[in-house]
């Protein structure tokens, strides 16, 4: 970084008190509408106000005389990101999920600032923390974690990234058709569409499906080199199967699926629906570990 004045990029998502203020304009009528319902305002309100407290001691920590940037999590797709930038994302754990596949190895701190609520996988740090690992990550003396991501590439040469998860479905609740191939098995499906998972998506939907079907799989680590996927709710049919619903693919090797739904396919990452790859009849995609990787700083 010699010669380039540090740039810390501040990640953050809408809060629900925020969200209600959007939705109905005046606090005073978010809380009526709440009220009616039997919920209080000053809840959200409460967890709203802890939030701003730990981002305003982020925004302080970063030394005067760098640079700063602030976007939030619906403005991801349309933002520049530097290839010295330090990230932090202050929020929950999915908003490292959501900045990852935006970034080309710069490092991400996760601040979090309601621990008692947020588990913190992904945002081990308290706010407190940022001072140092602020100028920790610029001098190149804190530690990094490289967490393995999924990349799905159509063969139309369009290519999305995923931290946690890459879902290939209907983007409505009908059944989604597709033919699947892995590991020299093959197999036309109709379910509620599959996911395919990295390790640090093995300790959320992924790790629900696997406890649900008795921990049929021994998923990844957020290291490994492997990925894990499943078939929700594969339904059996004449033209249909149910003996491939999940497995193991090893990096080098990749998960084929070929669309047979004429309309509302769609591959997405991470739960962003909106930044989405649409999936029609035909098409073919392959999922497999990325050759990009998630740089986190270490707990």
């Amino acid at each position: 970084m010699a010669g380039l004045v540090p740039r810390v990029v501040v990640v953050t998502r809408s809060t629900p008190y925020e969200a209600l203020l959007e939705r109905h304009a005046t606090r005073g009528q978010a809380k009526f509408f709440l009220e009616i319902r039997g919920e209080d305002i000053e809840v959200a309100e409460a967890g709203h106000q802890r939030l701003q407290q730990a981002l305003g001691f982020v925004l302080q920590s970063i030394p005067s005389k760098w640079r700063r940037a602030r976007v939030d999590r619906r403005d991801l797709d349309r933002f520049l990101f530097e290839p010295e930038d330090i990230i932090a994302a202050v929020g929950q754990d999915g908003l490292v999920a959501n900045v990852a596949k935006y970034l080309d190895g710069q490092a991400v701190i996760g601040i979090n600032p309601l621990p008692d609520e947020y588990d913190g996988v992904l945002v081990p740090h308290p706010a407190e923390a940022a001072p140092d690992l602020i100028t920790g990550v610029a001098q190149g003396r804190v530690g990094l974690e490289h967490r393995t991501m999924a990349e799905a590439k159509l063969d139309d040469g369009q290519r999305l990234l995923a931290l946690n998860e890459v879902f290939i479905g209907h983007r409505t609740h009908q059944s989604a058709r597709y033919r699947l191939a892995v590991a020299g098995d093959e197999e036309r499906h109709s379910s509620s569409g599959l996911i395919v998972s990295t390790g640090t998506g093995a300790t959320g939907w992924a790790r629900s499906i696997n406890l649900s079907r008795g921990n049929v799989l021994d998923l990844p680590k957020p290291d490994d080199k492997r990925l894990a996927f499943f078939v929700r709710e594969a339904f059996p049919s004449v033209a249909t199967g149910t003996e491939v619903t999940c497995g193991l693919i090893e990096r080098g090797k990749a998960l084929a699926v070929v669309s047979e739904m004429n309309e509302g396919g769609v591959i997405f990452g991470d739960g962003i629906e909106d930044d989405r790859l649409d999936f029609a009849w035909g098409q073919n995609v392959q999922v497999q570990v990325a050759a990009d990787s998630l740089s986190m700083v270490r707990p």
